[in-house]
Parts: C-alpha cells; sequence; structure tokens
C-alpha cells in the first residue's frame, strides 16, 4: 500500500541534540496517538558528499552544528492532514514543543511531504 512521507531536515547546535532527543520522544508520542505509522527522528553520523551535494552544504550547517533528519510516515495524504490537524490542536504538542524555547532555529527547517513510488 502506498504510504505518504513527511520529511523534515532541521541544523542543530550540537550542544542541544539532548534537549531536541527529549522533546522529539514526547513529540513521537504525540503522533503516533494520532495514527501516524511511524515517526522516526536521526542525528547526522555521516555528511557524505563523495558523489552529490552532502546534506550539510545544502542546508548551510555552521560550526558547532549538526543536522536532523526526520520522517513520519501515514496511510495517505489525506490521512496525514487529519492526524498533523489533531496534532496542532493537541495540547500535549505545546507542553512538548514550546515555541518560545525551541532547541533549533525553526527559521532554518525544511519540510516537504512526498508520496512514495517504491517501498520494499
Amino acid at each position: 500500500m502506498p504510504t505518504y512521507v513527511d520529511g523534515y531536515l532541521l541544523p542543530i547546535p550540537k550542544k542541544n541534540v539532548a534537549a531536541y532527543r527529549k522533546m522529539a520522544a514526547h513529540a513521537a508520542k504525540i503522533w503516533k496517538r494520532h495514527g501516524a505509522l511511524s515517526y522516526c527522528e536521526a542525528v547526522l553520523d555521516d555528511p557524505g558528499g563523495q558523489f552529490c551535494a552532502p546534506f550539510t552544504k545544502i542546508v548551510k550547517l555552521k560550526p558547532g552544528e549538526t543536522l536532523i533528519l526526520a520522517h513520519v510516515t501515514y496511510k495517505s495524504r489525506a490521512q496525514r492532514d487529519k492526524v498533523n490537524k489533531a496534532v496542532m490542536a493537541d495540547p500535549d504538542l505545546m507542553a512538548a514543543c514550546d515555541p518560545n524555547k525551541m532547541p533549533f532555529d525553526a527559521k532554518r527547517m525544511a519540510f516537504s511531504g512526498f508520496s512514495a513510488i517504491v517501498e520494499a
């Protein structure tokens, strides 16, 4: 069954990874509670770039920063829209993700939604 994927890239100060991990773990529970199929957040380990442009160049990573790659999967775009609407209305989200205390610069976060074309 084709799925829908929300993808995120977030440059983040290395010193804030632990705080981000705590926030993301709480957010994962909220997304899953509202119906997301999976929720994954990963921190940069291998910047790559041997055969193509590395993400670090694309997002203009600064010294002292690392990169978070996150993805959330859903049954469909319609289900994603329903889940995200419920998540944004969930008071637990503000408790976990206070916009005034984010461990990263939200203005530099990248987000897009994708329709899966191959799944194995």
